[in-house]
């Protein structure tokens, strides 16, 4: 019988919805969204096709276990309980971090000592030994305490999913690649009809949008930790990664990037290039504040420059007043903009058909739709 995993899928809030729709398209079963993470249950191959597949998330972790953790000792008692031998062989690497929210036990450090103690203890008695040289591959363990029940995990992603490789240097405020693909979903473009960000910065918004486009596997191309993981042979992660390039699309795509600044537009182009979407996407010098388009019907989907890192808040409400302007001009177009300033409405001039709650990191923000 193949073993089952519990499996966690940590997101942006606002996205959790989106992640677990991608779970349930990508075959997890038991999927349940919960704020700012969502769980699903799987089998080893699995953890590589999530890791490989998932666009909106921001790791994969595997569940070591649950237990109520009002004190030191509770925590302990419960951690050494959890089956670490299971996933951690006796030469493996297991650093601790973890986060406590509403709990009796608020002291992250004195948390990572006690389960890192806790899971020797446990490792000590299984393996027969008493030193443990950690000389092997990751299994990095993470724990949330939230309202005093732990959750023990291990990182299965190690460098966070929104790390696609593509994006090795960006401009002033990259914006988060898990977030630019949320976007894309939300704006519902499936490969049809034109899309546009007149402010790309480093090119993620259009680089995601052609990889949607495509349906490539945002993690075709990289590593994760889980690639060395004993319960997670070499076969599974060839099979997964054929799985996901069976997947694609081929054909013609109308995928267009501008940017004022022309070494933004450098880097995006370097960016596609190594994102492999360089033949399907346009990247060009431009300035949002002309921004108009001949062509009736289809997608802006950008994140403009806010004014509280990239400019003055003032020549940042004057760019989106002279960019509203341009955009009343454009027949059959619908925007989906991304602000974290809290007049973004009044200053563009219209207010959206809908708003919807984002965060891009711990940014607050609003996606504004103009869908008419």
């Amino acid at each position: 019988m193949t073993e089952r995993y519990t499996m966690c899928a940590p997101c942006l809030f606002g996205l959790e919805g989106l992640a677990a729709d991608e779970l349930r398209r990508l075959g997890m079963e038991n999927v349940a969204a919960e704020n700012g993470r969502v769980f699903f249950t799987g089998a080893a191959a699995d953890i590589a096709r999530a890791n490989i597949g998932l666009r909106t998330a921001e790791r994969v972790l595997v569940v070591a276990g649950k237990c109520r953790a009002e004190t030191f000792d509770e925590l302990f008692e419960g951690v050494r309980a959890m089956p670490w031998e299971r996933f951690i062989p006796i030469d493996g690497r297991f650093p601790v971090n973890g986060y406590s929210l509403s709990s009796a036990l608020h002291s992250v450090p004195d948390c990572q000592s006690i389960v890192k103690k806790a899971v020797v203890e446990r490792l000590k008695t299984k393996y027969k030994t008493s030193w443990f040289r950690e000389t092997g591959e990751n299994y990095r363990i993470r724990f949330s305490l939230m309202k005093d029940e732990a959750t023990l995990t291990l990182d299965a992603s190690g460098t966070g999913l929104h790390k696609r490789g593509y994006r090795p240097a960006g401009n002033a405020a990259p914006l988060r690649e898990t977030l630019a693909a949320a976007m894309v979903t939300l704006a519902r473009y499936r490969g049809r009809g034109a899309v546009c960000d007149p402010f790309c910065g480093s090119g993620t918004i259009p680089i995601e949008a052609a990889l949607a486009a495509k349906n490539r596997a945002p993690g075709l191309n990289r590593a994760f930790d889980a690639d060395r993981w004993l319960i997670v042979p070499k076969k599974l992660w060839d099979e997964a990664r054929a799985e996901a390039r069976d997947k694609e699309f081929s054909g013609d795509y109308d995928i267009w990037g501008g940017d004022v600044d022309p070494a933004c537009v450098t880097i995006a182009r370097e960016n596609a290039r190594r994102a492999g979407v360089s033949d399907i996407v346009r990247f060009e010098t431009a300035d949002a504040r002309r921004f108009s388009r001949a062509v009736p019907g289809g997608l802006v989907i950008s994140n403009p420059p806010n004014g509280e890192r990239v400019m003055e808040r003032r020549e940042a409400e004057e760019l989106y007043r002279e960019f509203g302007a341009c955009a009343k001009g454009l027949e059959g177009w619908k925007l989906y903009i991304l602000s974290s300033h809290p007049e973004f409405e009044r200053e563009f001039g219209r207010r959206a058909d809908k708003k919807r709650k984002l965060y891009n990191g711990m940014i607050q923000c609003n996606l504004y739709m103009y869908l008419k």
